[in-house]
């Protein structure tokens, strides 16, 4: 019964860096995005995310 308490714990470790991973990502994408639209005078100079 510990080995597969001890899977379980290494799944959810597992399974939360790569979302941590995938936001950081997301992330940087959404900045690189919010920029190239603020040089293409889509958003307003002075608009920033939430």
């Amino acid at each position: 019964m510990e080995n597969l308490g001890f899977i379980f714990g290494i799944t959810g470790m597992s399974m939360g860096v790569i979302g941590f991973v995938f936001g950081v990502i997301s992330m940087s994408k959404i900045d690189k995005l919010e920029k190239r639209l603020k040089e293409l005078d889509v958003l307003n100079q002075d608009f920033k995310s939430s």
